[in-house]
C-alpha cells in the first residue's frame, strides 16, 4: 500500500529534521565537506586525493549536487589546460558548528557504541 501526501506531510512534521539530514549526510557529503572545510580550496584530483574511496563518479554527482544545495562553490578557471576549484560556501561552513558537535559526540560515545554493539551480538540479538 502506498503512503498518502498527508501521511508524507505528517513525516516531516514528526522529524523537521529529515530534510537537513538528507541534505548534509548523505553518503559522501561529510566527508567532501570536511575536507574543504579543513583544507580550503581544492582542485578535483586534490579531493580525490584526500578522499581515497570515492570513485571520480560519484565525486562528481556529488559535487554537483552539493553546488546545486548551495553547499559548495565551483570555479572555472578559463586556463590552458583549464583548472577547476572546489570551496566549501559560506552555506556549507555554516554547518562547522553541528560538525563541531558530531564530532565532540563521536568522542565521548562511540566506544559507548561498540560496547553495546559487542554486547547485543554477544548475547545473540
Amino acid at each position: 500500500m502506498g503512503r498518502t501526501k498527508t501521511e508524507d506531510v505528517a513525516a516531516e512534521l514528526a522529524c523537521p529534521i529529515a530534510p537537513v539530514v538528507d541534505i548534509v549526510f548523505s553518503r559522501w557529503t561529510t566527508p567532501i565537506l570536511w575536507t574543504l572545510n579543513e583544507y580550503g580550496r581544492q582542485r578535483f584530483v586534490e579531493l580525490q586525493r584526500r578522499i581515497t574511496t570515492i570513485t571520480p563518479k560519484v565525486l562528481t554527482q556529488r559535487l554537483r549536487q552539493m553546488e546545486r544545495d548551495g553547499l559548495v562553490v565551483r570555479t572555472y578557471h578559463p586556463e590552458v589546460p583549464p583548472r577547476v576549484e572546489y570551496e566549501i560556501s559560506e552555506l556549507g561552513r555554516s554547518l562547522a558548528p553541528l560538525f563541531a558537535t558530531l564530532a565532540d559526540w563521536s568522542a565521548e560515545n562511540l566506544e559507548k557504541v561498540e560496547r553495546a554493539r559487542h554486547a547485543y551480538d554477544a548475547g545473540g540479538g
